[in-house]
């Protein structure tokens, strides 16, 4: 599997939050494009090798839904890698575009995000990392990428300074718990380092990295017994569906969460509404 097929796997379970078997039919896709070109390298396609790669597709009778899905998977890789500056056009371009993600996933409610937090043990290296890297995506909603790309320098007792896509920046409040964590892991366990060290490292020294962040969630989730299949982005999902419940501003969130357009955050209210209409119908007293 070359690097760019594994970082986009990486990138669709840890930031997207999609299901192992929506990522394993992903990783389906990526291998089939790959077996139709052969040696060359799917960073070196163009849009004629596509053109060719669905004609043999359509060949061969495949079902509707199933190409649909392939489409889909190659127009948010080649926009993933793109993106990353491993090429500099996206063959997909010409393809029509799919409708990508549009289903909100798993939220996890207060009980299960403080049973995730309190999860790891602080009084090792590894446990006092992750808790506050649970501390912060919970108390900022940032995305994983954004964490693992944060310096010491971009916090300070009450803000988190992000740069998120397309090197915005953005200016996030964090809360007391949150702060008090990454004290505890800075002078307890993290060790010397400039300002322009990462925050969060690995024990070899090294900036921590989205698929570690990913793992050590899916850790502590079966150790604090949540049976939800969660990522690093359901804590972005549940501090957005959270502050939604309590009466925070929909712009409020938009801003925080980084979205360029409000469309993107209105998706929580869908959320939210779908949680009334729940409780509706379980308590309501029916005739």
């Amino acid at each position: 599997m070359s690097h760019e097929v594994e970082s986009f796997l990486a990138y669709i379970a840890s930031e997207k939050g999609l299901s192992e078997n929506t990522v394993h039919a992903y990783k389906s896709d990526l291998e089939n494009l790959q077996e139709f070109l052969g040696k060359k390298a799917l960073s070196d396609v163009k849009e004629k090798d596509l053109v060719r790669f669905f004609s043999e597709i359509n060949g061969k009778g495949w079902a509707s839904s199933t190409k649909a899905r392939l489409q889909v998977t190659l127009k948010v890789f080649y926009r993933f890698i793109k993106r990353e500056g491993w090429i500099e056009t996206d063959p997909t371009l010409a393809l029509e575009q799919p409708a990508v993600w549009q289903k909100v996933p798993e939220v996890l409610s207060l009980d299960e995000v403080i049973a995730l937090i309190h999860a790891p043990d602080p009084k090792t290296l590894i446990g006092a990392r992750d808790r506050a890297i649970f501390e912060v995506l919970y108390a900022t909603g940032i995305r994983v990428s954004e964490l693992c790309s944060l310096k010491l320098q971009d916090v300070d007792e009450s803000v988190v300074r992000v740069v998120g896509k397309g090197r915005k920046e953005r200016y996030v409040p964090i809360g007391k718990a949150a702060i008090e964590a990454l004290d505890h892991y800075l002078i307890h366990h993290r060790g010397e380092g400039g300002e322009n060290r990462p925050l969060f490292l690995t024990k070899q020294g090294k900036g921590i990295d989205r698929v570690t962040v990913w793992g050590r969630i899916k850790h502590y989730a079966k150790k604090a017994g949540i049976t939800k299949s969660i990522s690093p982005h359901t804590l972005r999902h549940s501090f957005a569906t959270h502050l939604l419940d309590h009466g925070a501003d929909l712009r409020v969130i938009q801003e925080m969460l980084g979205h360029a357009s409000i469309k993107t955050t209105d998706r929580y209210t869908h959320l939210s509404q779908k949680k009334l209409r729940d409780a509706f119908d379980a308590f309501h007293p029916k005739p």
